[in-house]
């Protein structure tokens, strides 16, 4: 029962997070990083979430790098097909906005290393594998990330829908596979390292360009 009630306090802790975010009352960096932390920690104490006991670690942490950057390059890839629609521009250009006043170094440490870890050690840790011992892991994976993607979907931002429908699936099926979560915590640190550091298309542009959009109306 603990597990059980630490699975829906957390979950509702991270929703009530991001609609602390979408409403402006505080920033994505600060409200995701101490959340995060707080349900990844707690998920680890209870010492159900395992490494890679169905796959080898060399393979999963292999496994786990390619695929952050492979899921890197599909962001490119999809950012430069939707740079024309003006609101999801915006919507990305909202979030790196936020991350005014903080250093690089900073940035990566609270979005790639307490961010990423955090959430896979609840979600994927925790979250999928307790789900697996009734239902099995295919339908916990599934499940897990539906709830994902509707905890996400309070942030009202169509980018990080996006990013939770597709990389949810990606870091949820690498755990289905390995059983554990150091695949998917590679996998989530990698992509979200690099999106940090090498936005795609630009923060700068995407951000006046919002903006330029935002004056028209």
């Amino acid at each position: 029962m603990l597990i059980i009630a630490l699975m829906i306090v957390g979950g509702l802790a991270v929703l009530v997070a991001w609609r602390a975010v979408a409403i402006g009352l505080v920033s994505v960096w600060a409200a995701m990083g101490t959340v995060s932390a707080a349900v990844g920690l707690a998920s680890l104490a209870t010492g159900r979430v395992s490494l890679s006991p169905k796959l080898g670690w060399p393979w999963a942490v292999v496994a786990g790098i390619g695929a952050g950057i492979a899921l890197y390059l599909a962001t490119v890839a999809f950012v430069v097909i939707v740079r024309r629609w003006h609101v999801f521009v915006r919507h990305v250009a909202e979030i790196y906005d936020q991350r005014k006043g903080l250093s690089l170094p900073t940035a990566l440490v609270l979005a790639a290393g307490t961010t990423a870890a955090g959430e896979e050690f609840f979600w994927r840790g925790l979250f999928q594998s307790r789900l697996a011992s009734p239902l099995g892991w295919p339908a916990a994976a599934l499940l897990t990330w539906i709830v994902y993607v509707i905890v996400n979907a309070a942030s009202a931002s169509l980018a990080i829908l996006a990013g939770a429908i597709v990389s949810g699936g990606v870091w949820g099926a690498l755990a289905l596979w390995t059983h554990g979560v150091l695949a998917s915590v590679l996998c989530h640190g990698v992509w979200t390292g690099l999106m940090v550091t090498i936005p795609p298309g630009g923060a700068e542009r995407r951000t006046m360009r919002a903006r330029a959009h935002r004056d028209e109306r």
